[in-house]
């Protein structure tokens, strides 16, 4: 059959008009027929909002952004904080709130985003894994090109290597996290310096090269002077003290006791650190200190009232911590001439290593209904504003220290001066009003993540010198890669390593406390092989080795 050109011509324009409206109804799932962004997000109209890097972003009208928010017992919401205002004169954006108690969200986080009906912002995420599976998560590493302040600090703080450890095996990662420019002090160990230096001791003097060798020689000389039972009675039931000393024997405990595999950078594979010789010498020390009733075998058992207690009243003069209580326990101390002073994490057999090497913080996740229900323009919107409010100097600077001129003001070189009638971690002491309670800033919702000079911005004088110690005497340590399992791969994987590190956690303690001689370490090592270490590290191996292109290696 043989059609006329002009039949042919209208059928071709009938075809184009039915593309035409196809595409049209497909640009997101509002509907809506706005034109889509090109690479750098720029649209064929001016979007209704103002955004870039170091710019307020401000929306022409107003809009508001589901959320959910943790409401911390030390400083509860409140509707009429400042915080909330502030935001929505400089951006014209609130928030919708679903707000959980704390000690519920991370319940409230899986039964939301389990069940599809998760708010679009998901902040104060420690671990997103969970729910990657699930579908409902945006793999954001797709639109951080629409991020420009987020981008502009992975360029320029060099955070490609820390963010690799939140890929996923689909190469892509799922939370925002937040980022700092230099890692943290961490924790360590306060001690009495006066009782020290009455025992001999010259701490600030030489601390910083102390390894934990010599830490047991300083406190072997407070034992000797002071006659006490034990120099150190610690809280945290041990956990701290275990982590921050794993680190410089080149194994896991504690608080980071984790899979108990060790990355070794030179021949790029895993080990399974908690078998071997450097493991043994770590609970050695430990056993070392029980044993010469240095170290009180409370410390792993006991609660953490307990162990402030003694120090407090001054039966012991060493105890595990952050910098931030300091000047609380100065208060709490029965002997008001007490000195307290924060020492340098000790070095090991693997050196004088910082302990805190993640510049990684707890980061936000963005639900997928973000996306299903704005549409791409409008998803990109709320993106900018997250980029601003979480990743530019403008917003950190909001939701740590509140607006200029009301809550702080800036010196002559530029240095945060808080309003003396308001208190904010160990500053202003006796102040009437606080920064997160009274105000609603500086709260773990929002105030993560910036520059070095916000970072020691918080800090009183003696914190910035502890971190100043640890940054100039501490080789900072490289980064493992991260295991990018499957899901399948996952659930395999926890199936062999949650036994078998209940049994490592076991043993520790064991050997540590004197139950367990160290003449049967060979039975330990057959019956970690035997609970599946060497199968938990060949597998992570064989998918390093799978996935390690993505990682750059």
């Amino acid at each position: 059959m043989r059609f006329s050109k002009s039949f042919i011509m209208v059928l071709l324009a009938l075809m184009l008009v039915f593309m035409t409206a196809c595409t049209s109804n497909n640009n997101g799932a509002s509907g809506n027929n706005t034109p889509a962004p090109s690479e750098d997000g720029a649209t064929a109209e001016a979007p209704d909002y103002a955004f870039g890097e170091d710019q307020t972003f401000k929306s022409n009208e107003p809009v508001s952004y589901s959320m959910m928010y943790s409401d911390h017992e030390n400083y509860p919401y409140k509707k009429d904080w400042r915080l909330w205002s502030a935001i929505q004169e400089r951006t014209n954006v609130t928030f919708d709130l679903s707000i959980t108690a704390r000690t519920e969200y991370e319940n409230q986080k899986s039964l939301l985003v389990n069940s599809g009906d998760a708010p679009y912002i998901i902040p104060k995420t420690y671990d997103e894994s969970a729910f990657v599976a699930t579908g409902q998560i945006v793999p954001v590493s797709d639109w951080v090109q629409y991020m420009p302040n987020y981008m502009k600090a992975v360029k320029d703080w060099g955070m490609e290597d820390d963010l690799k450890a939140k890929l996923k095996d689909d190469g892509k990662y799922y939370v925002l996290p937040g980022m700092w420019e230099i890692a943290g002090g961490g924790y360590s160990y306060i001690i009495r310096k006066d009782v020290f230096e009455a025992a001999g001791v010259d701490v600030e003097g030489q601390q910083g090269n102390w390894t934990y060798e010599d830490f047991y020689a300083a406190m072997k000389k407070v034992k000797e002077h002071t006659g006490a039972a034990y120099v150190i009675s610690d809280q945290f039931k041990g956990e701290s003290a275990l982590n921050i000393a794993a680190v410089q024997y080149g194994v896991t405990g504690g608080w980071g006791l984790s899979n108990g595999l060790n990355y070794d950078h030179d021949k790029q594979q895993f080990t399974f650190a908690n078998a071997s010789d450097d493991f043994k010498n770590y609970l050695g020390y430990f056993n070392k200190l029980i044993t010469e009733g240095i170290m009180d075998p409370e410390s792993f058992t006991q609660e953490d009232d307990a162990a402030q207690a003694k120090f407090f009243k001054g039966d012991t003069y060493v105890i595990s911590g952050i910098y931030q209580v300091l000047a609380d326990f100065k208060s709490k101390m029965q002997d008001k001439n007490s000195e307290l002073y924060m020492i340098t994490q000790p070095g090991g057999p693997k050196g004088k290593l910082q302990v805190e090497s993640s510049r990684l913080e707890n980061g936000i996740m963005i639900s997928k209904n973000a996306l299903d229900d704005l549409g791409e323009e409008e998803f990109i919107k709320m993106l900018r504003f997250i980029d601003w409010f979480w990743y530019s100097n403008e917003g950190q600077m909001l939701s740590l220290w509140g607006v200029e001129g009301e809550t702080y003001t800036l010196d002559a070189d530029g240095n945060v001066v808080l309003s003396p009638e308001i208190y904010y971690n160990g500053m202003n002491e006796g102040a009437t009003k606080q920064l997160n309670a009274d105000f609603g800033f500086a709260g773990g919702m929002f105030a993560y993540g910036g520059s070095e000079k916000l970072r020691m911005s918080k800090m009183t004088d003696g914190e910035k010198d502890f971190v100043t110690r640890v940054q100039s005497t501490r080789e900072s340590r490289k980064l493992a890669p991260p295991i990018m399992a499957s899901p399948e791969e996952n659930e395999q994987m926890k199936l062999i390593s949650t036994p078998l590190m209940d049994y490592v956690k076991t043993m520790t303690l064991k050997f540590i406390t004197g139950q367990e001689s160290f003449e049967k370490w060979d039975n330990y090592t057959s019956q970690v092989e035997a609970n599946g270490s060497k199968r938990f590290t060949d597998m992570s191996n064989d998918i390093f080795q799978k996935t390690k292109s993505l990682l750059g290696y």
